[in-house]
């Protein structure tokens, strides 16, 4: 390597200090990690703590070997960062990577290899995988480049929604599988812009928030495989290549130097729309896996920081993936912490679900921690101070916080008891309407409203892990074969119930029970105290075909079916209209304030009025909400009675106040048909004896 120093020109802004290798240069930003672009040149940053030398290697593009070696010098070098700015370069003619050089003990967790091809931790593209479901030609021999993104998107004077937690109805969809399927018909099919394309039936549904699974740049070729012919890939995305970069084989078109421009433009629609974004994010694991997985960016790096090693130098594997990242190392902190501001300055996203986030409580020993540092830092960060953060509060080696994730009173959770509980209670399982009481009415038990508020508990029955809610009252068991693994891998404990036949079925009487079961299922879930979330394609029936592990389902299991949004449409609209319903009584999903009439904010009427008992035999439980309406011209009061038993029981109401009647609005027993007067259809004496047909969902209103 030739190196020219040159004498500094005092009062000349970015001027070139240096020559290397026939390449201008001078000390870089040290203070934006990564690459950035500037007025006549880049500047390229990088940090690791027990590196001793570092090279930059500039590619042409889709090239594998570089056309140049630049080598920092020692005086590019401050602390722990090296950084350096090259002039003449144009970022479109150019991928970017990193080698550094060091120590090499690898019980000591030293990987360090000067001729491994580092991807840059802060790259905001990757390059190589633009194309779905293919290795690039250089096959086993792949190594991941950067390209320099120009942020130029014109965002105008759109903000951050800032709806209140507790009244989000979350939708949670993939972004490929949503329109992949030819159903969907969309003319970018399995894409962002596809999705865009979707907005309209999103809105039309009345979901206020989509929950978008795994974004960032990830390698579906992971353990790749085929199996009875079909070809399989890591298609849910929760191995995480990059960080800051969004996934390329979700665009439609290519983006040299503008990746995630298609991106944002979904989110710019979505916010013009009414409708919040929140990512998935993986900051449990990343795609180099355990000892035998690849070392292309945090292992060259900084193995033995960025990821929890056990004493001889291995990979705890608290994520079930091979590896966990260190998240409360300062080091790692400052990355997840600079990662989400990114997120939310650049895309302006609207939260962050955080997968395995019970991993990010550990220490750097792999011990849980009360009060973890990472977890605090992005409570209390400024940037992300009125983002949404949702915590899957477990592990995949038994670390289970639903209730006690410390929560700095920012954090919500899912639900995972909510789900359990009221999957057993909805199908019929005795002992537990006291639970399904609890769960209701917003999991106090595990969420004292004075710690964590009223919006901790996000509600949920299915998600992308699991079954769908079809599948969840079609299948006893899971029907996992088509993965590969013996079907030994997925939930065997699902909480399902086929409503009398395995699979799909052409006898009436049991579709017809199905149709009603997903029904109670969603009043529930919608008559619930807090954020309430559910799977894509379940408002039409969607199915899995008993698969409840459809990871690496990239087809019609997971794809979803829109021609099923025609054969369900009863489904559909009862959907629509729940949500609706929920957004017009305010007081099933958050406290309204003391009522005028004296009735408590929470009453429980089981069979007869307040009658709060819930014996191990008791299939019957009536719920009242009152509290004043928005308008505070008179109390709104909503009630939910659900019969779990297999004959009908009768209920009967609290009596009102003078001038109120009930009237019926739901009635899971009489097919749904928009305008209907359900109430015509419902056995409903008096105006307050109510016969509930057998395993049936009805909710009245006080007129």
């Amino acid at each position: 390597m030739e190196f020219v120093q040159h004498k500094p020109q005092r009062g000349v802004k970015l001027q070139p200090l240096d020559e290397i290798d026939g390449f201008q240069v001078r000390p870089g930003y040290y203070n934006r990690d990564g690459a950035t672009a500037a007025q006549n040149g880049v500047s390229f940053t990088i940090h690791s703590r027990g590196a001793t030398k570092c090279t930059l290697l500039l590619f042409r593009p889709q090239e594998t070997e570089p056309f140049a070696k630049l080598e920092y010098p020692e005086s590019y070098c401050i602390g722990n960062t090296y950084s350096m700015l090259v002039f003449g370069l144009n970022i479109e003619e150019f991928e970017y990577a990193f080698q550094l050089d060091g120590p090499y003990d690898k019980a000591k967790g030293k990987l360090f290899n000067k001729d491994n091809v580092l991807l840059d931790p802060y790259a905001k593209a990757v390059t190589g995988q633009r194309n779905w479901g293919e290795r690039p030609e250089n096959g086993e021999n792949f190594v991941y480049h950067a390209r320099v993104v120009e942020n130029n998107f014109d965002w105008g004077k759109i903000k951050q929604l800032e709806t209140p937690l507790e009244d989000l109805v979350i939708y949670e969809m993939h972004v490929r599988g949503f329109t992949k399927d030819e159903s969907s018909g969309v003319t970018a099919k399995g894409t962002y812009e596809g999705l865009r394309q979707k907005i309209p039936y999103l809105k039309d549904l009345g979901v206020n928030a989509v929950e978008l699974m795994p974004i960032f740049e990830f390698d579906e070729m992971e353990d790749a495989r085929v199996v009875d012919g079909e070809q399989l890939y890591n298609y849910w995305g929760y191995n995480t290549v990059c960080f800051f970069a969004p996934n390329t084989g979700y665009s439609s078109v290519v983006e040299h130097n503008h990746e995630g421009d298609e991106l944002k433009q979904l989110i710019y629609e979505l916010k013009e729309n009414g409708i919040e974004v929140i990512l998935d994010v993986v900051f449990n694991h990343t795609a180099e896996g355990n000892d035998d997985g690849p070392c292309f960016s945090f292992k060259g790096i900084d193995n033995d920081i960025y990821y929890i090693l056990t004493p001889d130098g291995n990979y705890y594997n608290f994520s079930g993936c091979g590896n966990a990242l260190n998240g409360n190392h300062p080091m790692t902190r400052r990355f997840i912490i600079d990662c989400l501001r990114y997120w939310v300055t650049e895309y302006r996203v609207d939260g962050f679900r955080f997968d395995l986030a019970s991993i990010l409580t550990r220490d750097q020993k792999g011990e849980p921690m009360a009060e973890p540092p990472i977890i605090q830092e992005i409570a209390y960060d400024s940037i992300l101070g009125k983002v949404k953060l949702i915590a899957e509060a477990w592990d995949a080696m038994g670390l289970y916080q639903v209730g006690s994730f410390p929560a700095f009173r920012r954090w919500a959770e899912w639900n995972g008891r909510y789900r359990d509980d009221m999957r057993r209670f909805l199908k019929g399982d005795e002992g537990l309407a006291g639970t399904a009481v609890t769960r209701i009415t917003g999991s106090k038990d595990l969420y004292d409203p004075r710690m964590r508020g009223e919006s901790a508990s996000v509600n949920f029955l299915t998600c992308h892990d699991g079954f769908t809610l079809y599948d969840l009252y079609s299948y006893n068991v899971k029907h996992n074969e088509k993965n590969g693994w013996d079907n030994t891998d997925g939930d065997n404990n699902g909480n399902s119930w086929n409503c009398g036949t395995e699979g799909e079925t052409d006898d009436p009487q049991i579709e017809g029970l199905r149709r009603r079961m997903v029904k109670n299922a969603f009043v529930t879930l919608m008559c619930s105290r807090g954020p309430a979330m559910f799977y894509a394609g379940d408002e039409f029936c969607n199915t899995q075909f008993g698969n409840n592990n459809a990871y690496c389902q990239d087809n019609r299991v997971s794809w979803l079916d829109w021609n099923r949004l025609e054969e369900y449409g009863e489904i559909h609209d009862f959907f629509r209209y729940m949500i609706a319903f929920r957004k017009k009584h305010p007081v099933v999903r958050k406290s309204m304030g003391r009522s005028q009439c004296g009735f408590p904010e929470i009453s429980l009427h089981n069979g007869y009025p307040w009658n709060g008992r819930t014996d191990y035999e008791c299939r019957l439980i009536g719920i009242m909400y009152a509290g004043r309406n928005e308008e505070d011209t008179m109390d709104d009061i909503v009630f939910y009675g659900m019969n779990t038993y297999w004959n009908p029981l009768d209920l009967q109401l609290p009596p009102l106040p003078e001038g109120r009647k009930w009237k019926v609005c739901v009635n899971t027993f009489v097919a749904y048909e928009d305008g209907k007067d359900i109430e015509e259809e419902t056995e409903f004496q008096y105006g307050t004896m109510l016969k509930i047909p057998p395993r049936t969902a009805v909710v009245l209103v006080a007129e």
